[in-house]
């Protein structure tokens, strides 16, 4: 059973995850108002999961989380509004520590139980099994080895829980010249602009959101919009992306299996695939498929995974070829350009 406690000032958002927890049946929830009770639930109680508002009377959650992963670190999911600075709050909190980012919702209480509770248990269960570990301060390691600048290179990376910073090291880590890239993050709709907005001002390669037909080019890396998938299609010599609306695929959207195959019909051999920490087994399928091209395929460890989830589910299947710890994932990618 996963001890939930839900820090949340609205009584319709602790009423939903009453419920949800009690569908979930391996969820038990606790309910706080605002961070100071949760603070003295913590100290009497075990939890294994903290959901957390973002903007609370008494204390904002960002303090809350600072505060809590000082003290008594537990595996924090942020529950956050679309716009404003509840995402710019939310994304900090990714960097302080939060392990994943769900939309807080707009939304009736019966559309938010039938339409979002899938994501959410998902996220949920995926932060029981994170492993934390102290933060590390980032720097960019050497990269002496010279790049081959070919337009027919790309790579696709796929991530989940934990992904927001495993993706940071890996791109501040690419020089200029590194080779365009497509990212699948599993992210509400919205975040992902501002993530990468954030990412774009420490790299040296410019970062931004996919747009439908953007090109993917050296010295660019493309992150796929919340609520989207994202496909790769040749056009003659170059690669662009292109945007889809369909349904959920692997209970994701954007989905890394459809980012994976789409990879695997349009470069092939000319193709790195890498599969990042993450919950449940989204991009194994694709994995396989990017791997019997003839595509390079590389995945995160177990050790320094938060959830291992993704790339285990990969590595079981067959489907990855050299497995690195994270800080070896950016030299990898640029080995085999």
């Amino acid at each position: 059973m996963i001890r939930l406690l839900v820090v949340d000032d609205s009584a319709v958002m602790r009423q939903a995850m009453i419920a949800i927890g009690r569908a979930a049946r391996d969820i038990a929830v606790t309910v706080a108002a605002d961070p100071l009770i949760a603070q003295a639930k913590v100290e009497r109680e075990t939890f294994d999961v903290v959901l957390l508002d973002v903007e609370m009377p008494r204390m904002d959650g960002l303090t809350y989380l600072r505060k809590l992963m000082s003290e008594r670190p537990l595996p924090v999911i942020v529950c956050s509004a679309l716009a404003g600075r509840g995402t710019e709050v939310a994304l900090r909190a990714l960097e302080e520590g939060a392990v994943d980012i769900v939309e807080k919702p707009k939304v009736s209480l019966h559309e938010f139980l039938s339409e979002s509770s899938v994501r959410l248990v998902d996220a949920i269960r995926g932060a029981a099994t994170a492993r934390l570990r102290r933060r590390a301060v980032r720097a960019a390691p050497p990269l002496a080895m010279p790049l081959r600048r070919t337009s027919a290179k790309i790579v696709a990376i796929g991530a989940s829980t934990g992904g927001t910073e495993a993706l940071r090291e890996i791109l501040e880590a690419m020089p200029p010249e590194a080779p365009g890239m497509v990212i699948v993050q599993h992210m509400p709709e919205r975040f992902t602009a501002a993530f990468a907005e954030r990412l774009d001002t420490t790299c040296r390669i410019q970062v931004k959101e996919a747009a439908d037909g953007d090109r993917i080019s050296a010295g660019r890396a493309l992150i796929a919009p919340g609520n989207r998938h994202v496909l790769v299609v040749r056009d003659g010599a170059q690669y662009r992306v292109q945007l889809s609306d369909g349904p959920l695929v692997s209970r994701h959207r954007p989905s890394v299996d459809v980012l994976f195959r789409s990879v695997a019909q349009s470069a092939g051999p000319n193709a790195v695939g890498v599969i990042l920490t993450g919950m449940g087994s989204d991009g194994a399928a694709g994995m396989a498929e990017l791997a019997e091209s003839g595509a390079v395929t590389l995945a995160q460890d177990e050790t320094t995974s938060v959830v291992f989830g993704m790339p285990g589910a990969a590595i079981a299947r067959g489907a990855v070829r050299f497995v690195h710890p994270l800080h070896g994932i950016a030299p990898a990618i640029l080995s085999h350009m």
